[in-house]
């Protein structure tokens, strides 16, 4: 009897608080994804680091061999200075001392990085000024870009998809679920395909060390907004037309990102996500129910006994006494003024 009393209370217990279970289970399934990221980055990339760390000491030992006269000591405040350099995206190779990073059209490429939030991290403000305004601008330009890019996807959404579901909806007669799911499935394979599979062709193409994976692996990174900056186009010796390729770039970037947004909106709004989310957010308490509960609240209170209420009783010691008000007759008396 206790034990069916226990299973039917702990019944009870979870189906009342179905919601904060799962998010629980979410938050755990998280961060076991979390982990599981660690875990296999760690393992796939350790060993190519170690490769490439004893690499550098057998270059560094057999440079400091033949060149008896040059101490380690210089040889590392000299790599020193020019790894700070680099990460400014300074580089002191002469195949690279043609690019300026802060031409017109590498300032509004990096500008575009920042107010989509991409950061490449390839180029850097050297001067605190240039730090500061990054700062100011950003903070103004951020909220602008999420304002901007949420109303033209609102507007892209008309056409792209409420339009086209009602459409078929309506004239062909087909569940409305069902078109909407068939829908996302056509739009977001003809957005892999305009802004993911065609410009990684291209870009292999037209940067030399970058084979379809790599390209590929760029265009994901940059639509993202990840933006790890290990591979940057137009940055090559000698790069064709340089200013035009970055231009095209910035708009490739831009265009990419509404259409990623239009992808995961038209997503969103499938009948079977919107269940799904429904299941880890808290339940928003209606009027009708809170009125509902004030009534029976009322209801419980006034079919108590008279006795079970206990008041607290004015103290009788010093009964209230309503003092009349001191007027004058002529309304001019200086005590009352």
């Amino acid at each position: 009897m206790l034990q069916s009393l226990t299973g039917n209370s702990c019944v009870r217990l979870i189906q009342s608080n179905k919601s904060a279970w799962y998010f629980l289970f979410l938050v755990l399934g998280y961060i076991l994804y979390l982990i599981f990221g660690a875990v296999v980055f760690s393992s796939v990339e350790l060993p190519y680091e170690d490769l490439l760390r004893q690499q550098l000491r057998g270059i560094k030992r057999q440079f400091l061999q033949e060149h008896e006269c040059l101490s380690e000591e210089r040889l590392e405040r000299f790599l020193s200075k020019a790894l700070e350099a680099s990460n400014y995206g300074v580089s002191i190779l002469n195949n690279a001392s043609a690019s300026w990073n802060w031409d017109f059209t590498s300032s509004l490429f990096f500008a575009s990085t920042v107010l989509s939030t991409t950061g490449y991290g390839h180029t850097a403000p050297l001067s605190d000024g240039g730090k500061a305004f990054c700062i100011i601008y950003s903070v103004i330009g951020i909220p602008f870009t999420l304002l901007f890019l949420t109303a033209v996807v609102q507007r892209i959404m008309v056409y792209s998809t409420w339009r086209p579901i009602m459409y078929i909806h309506t004239h062909w007669g087909l569940s409305k679920p069902l078109v909407a799911v068939v829908h996302a499935t056509l739009l977001a394979f003809v957005a892999v395909s305009c802004f993911f599979l065609i410009p990684a062709a291209i870009f292999s193409a037209l940067e030399k060390n970058w084979n379809f994976l790599e390209s590929f692996y760029f265009c994901f990174i940059s639509l993202s907004t990840i933006g790890l900056g290990d591979y940057v186009p137009g940055e090559a010796f000698n790069q064709r037309f340089r200013e035009l390729y970055k231009l095209g770039i910035t708009v490739y970037l831009l265009l990419g990102l509404i259409a990623m947004l239009v992808v995961l909106e038209t997503f969103c709004e499938l009948q079977q996500l919107k269940q799904l989310r429904k299941m880890f957010y808290l339940k928003k308490e209606k009027p009708q129910d809170r009125l509902t509960i004030m009534e029976h609240d009322h209801l419980a209170f006034s079919s108590m006994p008279d006795g079970t209420v206990n008041l607290p009783q004015e103290d009788k010691t010093e009964p209230f006494v309503d003092f009349p008000v001191l007027t004058s007759p002529g309304g001019d008396d200086p005590m009352i003024k």
